[in-house]
């Protein structure tokens, strides 16, 4: 299974909007940059990603799971961007700020910190693991 990074303004689309949306989820609309799609593209139902409030706040906030993978974004006048779709799954017990995943030497490597502005990232494995407990998730 491969694990991802959902990054959004809370101005725009907040985790507690997200948790909002209940079960059925929303879509996850509006990535215009062709490396983020093709990490939208790789996605498959049940993936889990990491909820990152940008901008405001910094931090890892909660776990989404996939529902539907890759389709047209209805948003894209050029039909060239698709999205997915996301429900919430849990909050983190404690936010994990982006000072304190560049803090962490075993997190050195993660797109987070070498490619902060890419809105849809991949995680490993082990930066899936860490990142968790560090949020105080088993």
């Amino acid at each position: 299974m491969a694990y991802w990074l959902f990054k959004s303004e809370p101005a725009t689309w907040s985790w507690a909007q997200q948790v909002a949306a209940g079960a059925e989820g929303t879509f996850w609309n509006g990535v215009r940059n062709h490396l983020a799609k093709q990490q939208l593209m790789a996605m498959r139902v049940g993936e889990r990603g990491f909820f990152y409030h940008s901008n405001e706040g910094k931090a890892v906030v909660g776990v989404v799971e996939v529902i539907r993978p890759y389709y047209p974004d209805h948003t894209d006048e050029t039909g060239r961007f698709g999205m997915v779709d996301v429900r919430a799954v849990e909050p983190m017990r404690v936010p994990v700020t982006l000072e304190a995943i560049k803090a962490e030497a075993a997190l050195k490597d993660m797109v987070l910190v070498n490619n902060s502005r890419l809105s849809v990232q991949p995680v490993s494995d082990a930066e899936w693991a860490l990142v968790r407990a560090m949020g105080g998730l088993p």
